[in-house]
């Protein structure tokens, strides 16, 4: 079984400034929905971009949903999102 690198995986994936950018933007939206009082810590919800772009932050965009469902996708064979 192959060990995972998780140095290499953060270095390659997570401290891209792309990546920084999107969590950094997911954050402000779950702070924004948690200023209006929509969800909560610990309510076990996710906030969720209705048009899949993390970066539009608009209200009309945000919504939240339970962990479970915001998480998984019905998808294709090729494994992408329908």
């Amino acid at each position: 079984m192959n060990t995972r690198n998780y140095k290499s995986e953060y270095s390659n994936y997570h401290a891209s400034p792309t990546q920084k950018r999107r969590r950094a933007s997911r954050n402000s939206a779950r702070s924004a929905m948690t200023k209006t009082g929509v969800v909560r810590k610990g309510d076990n919800k996710d906030v969720d971009h209705r048009n899949g772009n993390p970066l539009d932050n608009n209200k009309k965009n945000l919504k939240a949903k339970p962990r479970a469902t915001n998480r998984s996708f019905p998808r294709t064979r090729n494994a992408r999102k329908k």
